[in-house]
Formats: structure tokens, sequence, C-alpha cells
């Protein structure tokens, strides 16, 4: 595999997205990791490049629909053409009963998780849309709180969820006849800073018991559904949500 194969993995810097960016590292693909730091990327960098892999982290908002341009148009000047797009930067928001949601959280966490992963997808297919090559794809990340709803902790981020997962089933059938895949991993509770982000630091121990698996899952784990998707081997899957939650 030529390491000109470009990956963009937005959110990258850390937690389930430094973790799908390390993983496709190793299969040879060279990585732009879009953050809102960059310098929070250099230990994953460091890591990468140690193993013989390419990387780079740049700035990316992806609310912002300039930025967004601006950031796939540096990435395939300096690593090569777009081969696929991970769609991973999220929010919580804050944690609690949906009628004490601030109006200005609401409209962060759906500006993020779905505008966002609409403004990056939009720019990956217009560059899809120059060579077309085989293997194109994009795979955004959703969560188990599509299906569950999240009452009492954050109905507004499962809300986005969901709809992430309509928008890949509804893109994925659109773009199909170009030869272009579209997926969604819906990840359970996983072992990660954003918990701590949101003020619950506790949550992957106590939601644990509750998981049949009886356990939480790891960066890593996700990461390997991220790469099946985004790999040959998973040709014949588009407008596809694998689920991996540990069995909830």
């Amino acid at each position: 595999m030529s390491a000109q194969r470009l990956i963009i993995v937005t959110g990258g810097s850390r937690g389930i997205g430094a973790a799908i960016a390390t993983r496709l590292a190793r299969e040879g693909y060279a990585l732009a990791i879009g953050c809102r730091y960059p310098i929070e990327a250099r230990q994953l960098l460091e890591g990468i490049e140690a193993e013989g892999g390419q990387a780079l982290a740049l700035p990316l908002d992806v609310v912002q629909e300039g930025e967004v341009a601006r950031f796939f148009a540096a990435a395939e000047e300096r690593l090569g053409p777009l081969h696929a797009l991970v769609n991973n930067a999220g929010i919580t928001g804050p944690l609690g009963r949906f009628v004490d949601l601030d109006a200005t959280e609401m409209r962060r966490v759906t500006d993020v998780n779905l505008t966002g992963t609409m403004l990056c997808a939009r720019e990956a297919l217009r560059r899809f849309a120059v060579r077309e090559v085989s293997g194109r794809s994009i795979v955004n990340i959703s969560s188990v709180a599509a299906a569950t709803g999240s009452p009492g902790e954050y109905v507004h981020y499962a809300a986005t969820k969901a709809a992430v997962e309509a928008f890949t089933l509804g893109l994925a059938r659109e773009v199909a006849g170009q030869g272009i895949r579209v997926n969604a991993v819906a990840p359970g509770t996983v072992r990660t800073g954003i918990h701590a982000l949101a003020g619950d630091p506790g949550r992957p121990d106590r939601i644990a018991p509750r998981v049949p698996m009886g356990r939480v899952g790891e960066p890593a784990e996700i990461a390997e559904a991220a790469a099946w998707l985004v790999s040959d081997a998973a040709s014949y899957a588009t407008g596809a949500v694998l689920r991996v939650t540990g069995g909830l």
C-alpha cells in the first residue's frame, strides 16, 4: 500500500481518534489529524513516526466551513490525494436532564456532532470527485446513545448521533454508484477522557456492570472497527452501522 494514500481523522489528537490514527498509520496510510490545538497531538505524531509512519496535525474547527476547506487543501498539498475520511470529532456537552440544558450548549453539540460531520463529508466528496479511484470511503463515528437515547444523561447528544446514522445511510445510498462507501461505527462506553470533559470521570466504571461483557471498551477496539470499514476487506459494506458496544 502506498504511504501516500491519505486518510483524514478529525478530532484525532486523543481518545478514539488517536487510536484510529495510530491503527491506520500501521496499515501504511498517511494521516492528517484535525484538532483544535495541534500541540495536543505531539505525542501521537511522535509515536506514529517512531513506527515508521507518516502523519501531521493541523488546526481544525469542524463547524467553520472555510476552515474545513483550508484543512483538506493543506492535508492534500502535503500528503497527497484523499483516500478516506474518518469523522470522529464530537462532544457530549454537559450531563444532566434535557429540561435543564442551556440552548447555547444544545446548539454547540449539534453544530460539532452533526453539522461538522456533514461539512467534512461534503468536502471529502468534492475532493473524491477530482480523482475517481477505488477504495474511497467515509467512516462516521456515532454512538450507542443513538439507539438508547441516553435519558437523564445527554439526550441532546444521543439525538445528534441518531442523526449521524441517518445521514450515513442516506449519503451511502446517494454516492454508492460513484464507488464511494459511507459507513459508521457506533461505540458503547469507552475509557477515554471525554467523560472527564463532561464532568463525570467515573462514568466508565459506573457503566461497566451494565455491559453484558462486564467492561467498557478501549479506544483500540473501536479503532479496529474503523480500520476494517476503511479497508478493502469491507468493499461491499456501505450504509452500515457497526456497533461495538460489548453487547449493549
